[in-house]
């Protein structure tokens, strides 16, 4: 596939409130949140330092992975995905072994990751782009542009969302991923940031909450 980039075209999207159901956290001995990912059972969230697995039943810990967690996580059904810093290490979620590395598109700028459709999509944040990558050498498949600071990023029934924070307000978006077109909006309330999205496949986002150190699950609208 070749490169392209893809901008958003100018339309009226929906807007509504969004819906915090629960939060977790701060967790001990945890930095501010930098991304989030789920792997079917358990949450986690990159800490800076540490990657922590948390039951989102009950919001207790249940295993920590001591490796450097910068920016966005994904999971791909087997592995954990990190960006750290100016790469992105590709690692097994029971032994926190790294098991090989691919340069990030942003070389360091990077924010929000999903693993979607056989690809790693990778937010650059003031750049205000997602990037759809090859996850076997970091090659860029194909990237959309947005028009807000990009936080985090996640794929739910075939819809792509991303999560933004500008200006003092965060927003979780549903975008038409062949054009960037914006088609909804989830406004987060005013004391609360998007540092890292996932959708847990069911009617769920788990959002990070950057420096406040806590992940929130906000309802997904059907």
């Amino acid at each position: 596939m070749n490169s392209e980039t893809l901008s958003p075209a100018r339309t009226v999207a929906s807007v509504h409130a969004a819906e915090v159901v629960r939060e977790y956290g701060p967790f001990a001995g945890s930095d501010p949140i930098n991304g989030v990912s789920f792997d079917g059972q358990n949450v986690w969230a990159a800490t800076g330092a540490a990657l922590v697995a948390f039951d989102p039943r009950n919001g207790e810990p249940v295993h920590t992975l001591a490796v450097p967690c910068d920016a966005g996580t994904a999971f791909d059904g087997t592995y954990l995905w990190q960006i750290a810093e100016a790469r992105i290490d590709k690692i097994d979620p029971r032994s926190g072994e790294v098991l090989a590395s691919i340069p990030a598109p942003g070389a360091g700028t990077d924010s929000g990751m999903a693993w979607a459709e056989g690809s790693l999509w990778v937010g650059q944040y003031r750049q205000r782009r997602i990037h759809q990558i090859d996850p076997a050498n970091g090659a860029i498949l194909r990237t959309i542009e947005s028009d807000r600071f990009v936080t985090g990023v996640t794929w739910v029934d075939g819809a792509l969302w991303h999560a933004t924070g500008e200006g003092g307000q965060s927003d979780i978006r549903r975008l038409q991923a062949d054009t960037g077109e914006v088609l909804e909006r989830l406004q987060m309330p005013d004391n609360i940031s998007v540092s890292g999205l996932e959708a847990d496949g069911g009617g769920l986002f788990y959002c990070g909450g950057g420096d406040d150190g806590r992940v929130y699950a906000v309802k997904r609208p059907r």
